[in-house]
């Protein structure tokens, strides 16, 4: 009697799970940012896709655990962002 072996998923089946990940996460911002901050967030995506990644992070499990349940406007977008962003750091050089 032989133990049937668990199949290792191939490239296709983690493309694929990607794939509807991928667009789960936008049907779930469609319902959660207005036009506006939806673009605003593409926009960030662009130049720092991690601060995007870590945003849109935020946003799904705010909705998920029910802190969030309404349309987000462009300036409250705004606001997440300021929160999330790591602040910058200041360097100072003294000359003598």
């Amino acid at each position: 009697m032989s133990i049937p072996q668990p199949q290792q998923p191939n490239d296709e089946d983690i493309k694929r799970r990607e794939a509807e990940a991928s667009a789960m996460r936008q049907r779930a911002l469609m319902v959660l940012l207005e036009p506006s901050a939806r673009q605003r967030l593409m926009n960030v995506r662009i130049v720092k896709p991690e601060l995007a990644t870590a945003v849109e992070n935020y946003l799904i499990n705010a909705a998920s655990s029910g802190r969030l349940n309404r349309t987000l406007t462009d300036e409250e977008l705004k606001q997440i962002l300021l929160s999330i962003q790591q602040p910058k750091k200041d360097f100072k050089i003294n000359r003598r």
